[in-house]
């Protein structure tokens, strides 16, 4: 039986965390990609010889094919890649937004997920591999001058084209949608809304199911 072999960018905390302990918990391998080698190393220390840290930048493409090889080189291959890394805004609108945020933020969100899927698509190839994409509830209605919400867009639009492209292989694509998840993220602790752990099994869920399903997209809300 090969090694099921999961990448994960934005893992250092929060939602990719999140997923990789449920996916080592389940029987998974796990690269976990972010800027926090830190954070990755106490991870990676926390869940044993089935994690790998891969300290890098999403917005670095040849770092995500150096961490991609690196991980495969390991696991024989890969069967599933999570472009989940993304950020905020500080200011909301139009007018009062900050052009140099608003190109941190596409780098990430729009560029670094572009970036994920070229480094994985070859390797998943291999083994009519799967992406999950982290899109949000901020990505499927329209929100007064959110930028950050046009981000999202993207990753839905992008989401949905990839499941059509990846159809030539055998292989899916899921986008999963939350809307407000208690992660560093924001500023204050949000107790009562979805937290980490319910996006991870999302994730999961659309992982495990049959090869003949494809899990287009999940949507999450809190009840609050």
């Amino acid at each position: 039986m090969s090694t099921k072999t999961l990448f994960i960018t934005g893992a250092s905390s929060g939602i990719g965390a999140a997923t990789a302990r449920l996916a080592v918990a389940q029987g998974w391998h796990v690269g976990l990609f972010a800027r926090s080698r830190d954070k990755l190393d106490a991870l990676a220390g926390e869940l044993g010889d089935k994690a790998m840290a891969l300290p890098g930048d999403v917005t670095d493409l040849d770092t995500l094919k150096e961490a991609m090889a690196t991980l495969v080189g390991k696991t024989g291959g890969l069967d599933a890649a999570f472009a989940n890394a993304g950020m905020g805004l500080s200011a909301a609108g139009t007018e009062a937004g900050d052009p140099k945020e608003w190109k941190r933020m596409i780098g990430v969100n729009v560029l670094g997920v572009l970036w994920t899927v070229m480094a994985a698509m070859p390797h998943l190839k291999e083994r009519a591999g799967h992406l999950l994409l982290t899109g949000s509830a901020a990505g499927r209605r329209h929100i007064s001058g959110s930028v950050y919400g046009a981000s999202k867009w993207f990753v839905h639009g992008y989401g949905g084209n990839l499941s059509e492209e990846m159809k030539s292989f055998g292989g899916r694509c899921t986008v999963i949608a939350p809307g407000m998840v208690d992660t560093a993220f924001f500023d204050e602790p949000k107790p009562d809304k979805l937290q980490p752990e319910d996006v991870a099994k999302a994730a999961i869920f659309a992982l495990d199911a049959d090869a003949r399903c494809a899990v287009n997209e999940i949507f999450l809300m809190p009840t609050q």
